[in-house]
């Protein structure tokens, strides 16, 4: 099955990527509009952050943190945007309690991993509501990617207990990951309601995996990213996992010190509220992620983290 689904999101991401390009004309079209994008586009800057102690409820484990920070130039006018950009973040993974020595966490439990990157995407959105998004990451996987140093440090800042884990964590693998999403349409109720489903996919030695959404928003609405708002919204999503790293180890590692199988079908759902009034722009929500650990209990494995962003256009 894993290959089969990696065969699969292969061909959905190149697919997209191939149309994506010859709208564009070749690589070099692409480069060229990158350029074009970069000296005369709307250049915003955007800090996203996940972490389960953004709850107040100090528990810390599983995919404990998410930080990214994304520059992206956009250029359009009032019926599309197209905007290129670059980004660079850091993922940390650990056991279901960072508290747990070594010797004590189950052979169940979730490895700690730790996924530096960089990367490179386009997207373009429309103000009837659909979109098209593609881009590629280049990172580390394992120890290269800092995640003791980062986790341990954060938790002196906060007061919060040490992680025990981290010499148990995957082994170094340098990783590549294709991506992709799209909402080919998007269904409204008068000016303050709407629903868009979407599509999307991850390709790469790290993560594989491919899944649909729905989304819906309601308030005063943006058409375009770039416009004002001030909604709540409601995201459901479902994925299928044809690989995951963080889990598994990289796909070309050897000998990894503590690996487990990852559940096939993961769910998540996000509630949020969302304003943006030029200059500034301002995410905030709750995200429940089911259990992702093939062999770990339900009632363990299930995720709840806070998710901020924040965004600025001068």
């Amino acid at each position: 099955m894993r290959y089969s689904l990696i065969n699969t999101v292969a061909c959905m991401l190149f697919a997209g990527i191939s149309v994506q390009s010859s709208a564009a004309g070749t690589l070099g079209g692409l480069v060229e509009d990158f350029g074009n994008a970069y000296r005369n586009g709307k250049t915003t800057h955007l800090v996203d952050i996940d972490n389960d102690s953004l709850l107040l409820q100090r528990d810390d484990g599983f995919y404990t943190s998410g930080l990214r920070y994304t520059q992206r130039y956009a250029i359009g006018d009032a019926a599309k945007s197209t905007a290129f950009g670059w980004r660079m973040g850091q993922e940390l993974y650990t056991a279901s309690d960072v508290k747990l020595p070594p010797a004590s966490i189950r052979p169940s439990d979730h490895p700690y991993a730790g996924w530096l990157y960089g990367g490179v995407f386009k997207e373009t959105h429309h103000a009837n509501g659909t979109y098209r998004k593609f881009g590629i990451d280049i990172g580390c996987l394992g120890p290269c990617a800092g995640g003791e140093w980062t986790q341990t440090n954060l938790h002196r800042l906060l007061n919060q207990p040490l992680p025990q884990g981290w010499s148990r964590q995957v082994k170094n693998e340098a990783g590549v990951v294709l991506y992709a999403d799209a909402a080919p349409v998007r269904w409204t109720s008068g000016s303050s309601f709407d629903v868009t489903p979407n599509f999307h996919g991850r390709f790469g030695n790290i993560f594989t995996d491919i899944g649909a959404g729905l989304t819906v928003r309601a308030g005063r609405l943006n058409q375009l990213p770039d416009q004002s708002a001030l909604h709540a919204y409601l995201r459901v999503d479902g994925r299928a996992v044809g690989y995951n790293a963080s889990m598994q180890g990289g796909y070309f590692s050897k000998n990894n010190v503590h690996t487990v199988a990852p559940k096939r079908f993961v769910a998540e759902a996000e509630l949020g509220v969302a304003w943006s009034s030029a200059p500034y722009g301002f995410n905030l929500a709750i995200v429940r992620r089911s259990n992702e650990v093939r062999d770990l209990p339900n009632s363990i494995g299930t995720q709840n983290f806070a998710r901020l962003q924040i965004s600025y256009t001068p």
